[in-house]
């Protein structure tokens, strides 16, 4: 009589649906991410100081000179409260897109981290999922500390502003689920080249440092509907307090795109982890 064969348990690999990118094991993997920046915590705020000291060289330098700007809805404002916005919504992204990119990439091509984590119950969802939650919780960070840095220079000017942090979380998901989706297809640090072109131009041309109406036609009709602007769009509207139902626009734009992102990167994930 032979002797009976060993069954291999199925492993647990989570939904790839959006409906399972939001389970609780991804709090583990989020749990991981803040133990692994306990003592590294200087390399955390880099993506604050930036913003910061363009604001107060270009924002508050370069605003005496330039003067008053308009603002939404027309109305002219400091150039520094103008630019403010637009660099917050750039903090947001840039705690993002960091640890979606170039962190993610390092852990899944040479650390082999998410291997670890799938010998144990979490599914590439819960990867997906962890790591869209950090770059959030980053990103919303960053938003938080340089709204703090607004208020103290008087560069608010309406209650509304309590929204922008929000805000700068949904920006923060929005880049991390692009973020990560891209990543699934890099194949070397070359490939992050393609990532400074798209954040570069971004940064420079989404109405952060100038209204959209100082862009030729055909330039504002393309930055109108790129992720960033979006973003800056919400943050300025918020801390100068022209609010309208038109505001849902940029929230439903950033909230499809990191949903999108985590779905697409969940089932890229499945595919270049699991046999």
């Amino acid at each position: 009589m032979s002797a009976p064969t060993a069954v291999e348990a199925p492993r647990r690999v989570g939904n790839v649906l959006p409906g399972g990118l939001l389970g609780r094991r991804a709090v583990h993997v989020i749990e991981r991410n803040v133990f692994t920046y306990r003592r590294t915590w200087p390399v955390f705020l880099t993506g604050f100081v930036e913003p910061v000291l363009y604001l107060l060289s270009i924002g508050i330098g370069v605003g005496a000179l330039v003067g008053e700007l308009p603002g939404p809805g027309g109305v002219p404002v400091p150039y520094q409260t103008f630019v403010a916005p637009g660099l917050f919504a750039a903090a947001a992204m840039n705690g993002a897109v960091f640890d979606t990119t170039f962190s993610f990439f390092v852990k899944f091509k040479y650390f082999k981290t998410y291997d670890s984590m799938l010998a144990t119950p979490l599914g590439v969802a819960d990867i997906a999922a962890g790591e869209a939650g950090w770059a959030v919780l980053r990103g919303t960070v960053y938003a938080g500390a340089f709204l703090l840095a607004m208020v103290v220079l008087g560069l608010v000017e309406s209650w509304w502003a309590v929204f922008a942090v929000p805000s700068g979380a949904l920006i923060a998901f929005g880049f991390a689920g692009a973020g990560l989706a891209a990543t699934t297809w890099m194949r070397s640090f070359i490939d992050f080249d393609y990532v400074n072109l798209a954040i570069v131009p971004l940064f420079l041309f989404s109405a952060t440092f100038f209204p959209l109406e100082q862009y030729p036609d055909a330039v504002a009709s393309v930055v109108r509907w790129t992720p960033l602007y979006q973003g800056v769009h919400l943050v300025r509207s918020l801390t100068l307090g022209d609010v309208g139902w038109e505001l849902l626009v940029p929230v439903a734009y950033l909230g499809a795109m990191g949903l999108g992102g985590m779905v697409i990167a969940a089932r890229r994930l499945a595919r270049l982890l699991l046999p």
